[in-house]
């Protein structure tokens, strides 16, 4: 259930998080890129836990590639299959099939450095609290032992 909440939370982050930032950029959003940046947050969050010993260059550019895959994978389902018409890159040099291009992975990899600082805190906010009390038990069995 605490990791039910820990994602659900992360996911709602995320979602709020892309949709202001296609506002600021765009002017607009639409409610299927909520759900992308859901997605896009929950994963660059675990993607980074495993790969915390990284220096910071390779997580960004992972997280670039992640979430590249994520927006291409949603520009076919949303844009091609379901003909909602969300983005079209196809005016953008060496874009893919109108979804991806190298100008938004590129923006992605910058996007990665706070969002890498912020997947940090909040596995700390998460997990913090966990290990205190392992450390609070701890104590409490050491004191119980030096009383014996």
């Amino acid at each position: 259930m605490k990791k039910a909440k820990e994602f659900s939370l992360v996911f709602g982050v995320g979602s709020v998080g892309y949709s202001l930032i296609e506002i600021l950029w765009r002017g607009y959003t639409h409610w299927t890129m909520a759900l992308t940046g859901g997605i896009c947050l929950t994963a660059l969050y675990s993607m980074n836990f495993k790969l915390c010993k990284q220096k910071l260059w390779k997580r960004c550019l992972a997280g670039s590639a992640l979430i590249t895959v994520i927006e291409f994978s949603a520009g076919i389902l949303i844009n091609k299959i379901f003909h909602m018409n969300v983005w079209d890159y196809s005016d953008r040099k060496f874009n893919l099939m109108g979804q991806i291009c190298p100008l938004y992975s590129a923006l992605w990899f910058l996007l990665c450095i706070p969002v890498n600082r912020l997947t940090e805190y909040m596995r700390y906010k998460f997990h913090a609290a966990s290990h205190l009390k392992v450390l609070a038990n701890g104590i409490k069995l050491l004191r119980q032992a030096s009383k014996n």
